[in-house]
């Protein structure tokens, strides 16, 4: 799977838009921010503005280069398999990543008490976008459901992944209405238990598969 500045720039532009965003509002911000949240909304942990420009690094740069080198590491390539639809998944995944920065930093330009929903909504729609790439994804060590099951066999591994996309997509899109029509510590309880929820059944039933076909 090769890579060029042709087919990576509107990537490195999604990548750019949290750092420009940041860079547009800094003189309004003051030297002390909040950087962290309680369920309820309210700060409780200040740092220096300076912080915060690890957000778009660990979010956008950090997916983005995850995606880069995974097929370059891949030591069996299946990952390169995916053709276009690994190329789509990288580009919905770093927009996400872009939109989920802005969130935050949008937050902590407020400098006080703020709503949990934008995150959580934007984590959810990440999620259900996963779901729906997930029976695309071939077997390989760094995407996926990877448990010892999944990896021993292809088909565990297609059969697992046929059932996490499904309640991946659905579970994220619960996340979202979650996130926009709850609050408070309800609201995060429930996507806590959601997120459990679609990644501890897909393990369970990769073990169960396995030994059924075993």
């Amino acid at each position: 799977m090769q890579t060029s500045f042709k087919k990576e720039w509107p990537l490195l532009l999604l990548i750019a838009v949290p750092f420009a965003y940041l860079a547009a509002i800094w003189n309004e911000l003051p030297e002390r921010v909040p950087l962290h949240w309680n369920l309820e909304g309210e700060v409780d942990r200040w740092g220096s503005r300076a912080e915060l420009w690890m957000i778009p690094v660990v979010t956008t740069v950090l997916i983005y280069v995850i995606f880069l080198a995974a097929p370059l590491i891949d030591p069996k390539k299946r990952i390169a398999e995916m053709g276009a639809k690994y190329t789509q998944l990288k580009f919905l995944m770093v927009a996400i990543m872009s939109a989920l920065a802005l969130v935050i930093l949008h937050m902590t330009r407020s400098g006080g008490a703020v709503s949990a929903t934008p995150v959580l909504a934007v984590v959810g729609l990440l999620i259900a976008v996963l779901g729906n790439y997930m029976k695309t994804v071939k077997p390989n060590y760094f995407i996926g459901i990877r448990t010892p099951w999944t990896l021993e066999s292809p088909e565990v591994w297609s059969k697992t992944h046929a059932l996490a996309g499904k309640l991946w997509f659905l579970g994220g899109l619960l996340m979202v209405a979650t996130a926009l029509f709850l609050k408070g510590s309800v609201q995060f309880g429930l996507v806590l238990g959601i997120g459990l929820a679609i990644s501890l059944i897909p393990m369970v039933y990769s073990f169960l598969v396995y030994r059924r076909l075993s």
